[in-house]
């Protein structure tokens, strides 16, 4: 699914293609921890949803071993 999200890091607004349902998205809106809602997202996808900021956002803000 693409999902559409405006960056918590730097206000940009970036698209990607997720492996998420609308009913998972559903779940974790109404209060469902993201990883039990998602749980085969790695941790870049998971993020993306929650901030809307990407790996190379991620990086450049908190270096790459953050």
């Amino acid at each position: 699914m693409q999902i559409t999200k405006k960056s918590m890091l730097t206000g940009i607004t970036h698209t990607r293609e997720i492996d998420v349902t609308q009913a998972m998205i559903e779940a974790w809106e109404g209060g469902v921890l993201i990883q039990n809602a998602m749980p085969h997202l790695d941790v870049d996808d998971r993020e993306f949803m929650i901030s809307g900021s990407t790996p190379e956002e991620w990086d450049h803000e908190y270096g790459e071993d953050a």
